[in-house]
């Protein structure tokens, strides 16, 4: 049986072993699966390799503060852009194994013309074939309400940050009330990018009556490599072509997918999203309070204005009042005088004219009295001349046909006609009708 040795000795010799056996330094292609910037200004990263099944290798690396500031200038200098998760990279290594932190590679040079990893070259050729294509700014064209109360949240219930968003909506301190609709969709593997359209397709089904206010993409994070769904294609033209805005909470702060770029608004996570919807409500609520501060004020000030001027107009109106009033008094005092004057004059003159005239009357209606008594006598004996009786009794007749006199009528022979003198009533029929 071999002797034993302990954990520290073993790991002495594999040390050896790599030291004795490795060469100083090795040019090494792989990926960056994830990239982390240490505060101290170290760089941590995954190094992965990948073939159609997956990840086949994959081994921490390391550089160090002052090589990591050197190599990042020349990098972004040479490329135009920063390193990356996603990216494919042509590295100068060297192994290093640590008896506690294990095998590692430390980073000392990185080849900054080595063309972009697959990933970032394929991921560069869907931002470029959007933008030909006049779908990468499309959906950051509509305009967000107001105040977005209506959500259609797309994630996964299974999702870091699905719990953390809603939570933060309907447990929100300021008591505003936000309706979710959840719809249900992978947020990685193969099948999360045909989930996640066939989701933002049932929002848009039900988008005449639900009427939504937007739509949110949330996960909450994750390593780059989980993140790929998010860097297709046809996930990217519909999220563009979507009939609502897109806002979207994917993963952290260094995170930043192909869905994120064409999205409407890009946030970090999904608490980021909630806070967002949250804002838009307090932004509202404070414009109104500033517009009600205004109007208040305004109301204030044009009150004070109005008092003031009210004031200054009832001190003037009643200086020109009392200034009137005493002049009118003065004048109808003097009309008064004046009046009372003429009236007592005039009265004196009417009296004389009374006097006169109630003599004249008197006389007058005295002679007219008398001719009229005279023409009354005379109107008599005429109305008593022209009485029927009258002319009855001077041998006259009344004839009539029907109660009409005859010379009102028309007769013809054959007619029955009636006589009246003084004492008869004589009924004929007429025989013959001769002209006179």
């Amino acid at each position: 049986m071999q002797q034993a040795i302990t954990l520290a000795a073993l790991n002495e010799q594999i040390k050896q072993t790599l030291d004795a056996n490795l060469l100083p330094s090795y040019w090494v292609i792989a990926e960056i699966g994830e990239l982390r910037d240490s505060v101290k200004g170290h760089a941590y990263l995954d190094l992965v390799e990948k073939a159609s099944s997956g990840i086949v290798a994959k081994m921490r690396g390391n550089i160090w503060s002052y090589t990591y500031q050197t190599i990042r200038r020349k990098f972004e200098s040479v490329t135009g852009t920063p390193l990356q998760s996603g990216m494919n990279i042509l590295a100068l290594v060297t192994v290093q194994f640590h008896e506690l932190y294990g095998i590692s590679l430390v980073i000392k040079d990185i080849d900054a013309n080595f063309t972009l990893g697959e990933r970032a070259r394929k991921r560069q050729e869907i931002i470029d074939r959007l933008k030909a294509e006049g779908l990468f700014d499309q959906n950051k064209q509509f305009v967000l309400p107001k105040v977005s109360q209506k959500i259609a949240l797309i994630s996964s219930v299974t999702a870091a940050g699905y719990g953390d968003f809603v939570n933060q909506l309907t447990e929100n301190p300021y008591g505003y009330r936000v309706h979710v609709r959840f719809f249900q969709a992978s947020m990685q593997g193969n099948n999360a990018v045909s989930e996640i359209i066939g989701a933002i397709d049932r929002v848009e089904e039900l988008q005449l009556t639900e009427g939504f206010d937007m739509v949110v993409l949330i996960r909450g994070g994750g390593a780059q490599t989980d993140l790929d769904c998010f860097d297709a294609y046809e996930l990217a033209k519909t999220i563009a072509n979507a009939a609502l805005p897109v806002v979207t909470g994917i993963g952290h702060e260094r995170d930043e997918s192909i869905a994120d770029l064409v999205a409407h608004t890009r946030l970090k996570t999904p608490t980021a999203v909630a806070s967002f919807i949250l804002s838009g409500f307090q932004e509202y609520e404070d414009s109104l309070r500033r517009q009600m501060v205004y109007v208040e004020r305004y109301t204030q000030k044009k009150l004070k204005l109005a008092s003031e001027r009210l004031l200054g107009n009832v001190h003037l109106l009643k200086n020109l009042f009392y200034g009137k009033v005493s002049g009118e008094k003065n004048k109808l005092d003097s009309s008064a005088q004046k009046t009372l004057r003429l009236s007592q004059h005039k009265l004196e003159k009417k009296r004389i004219q009374v006097t006169n005239l109630q003599f004249y009357l008197k006389k007058s209606s005295s002679i007219r009295l008398q001719q009229s008594l005279l023409k009354l006598e005379q109107y008599e004996k005429t109305i008593r001349r022209s009485d029927p009786v009258y002319l009855l009794s001077k041998g006259y007749t009344r004839t009539e046909k029907d109660g009409v006199p005859l010379h009102k009528t028309r007769i013809q022979s054959g007619d029955t006609i009636v006589t009246y003198s003084p004492n008869k009533k004589i009924t004929s029929q007429i025989k013959k009708i001769d002209p006179a």
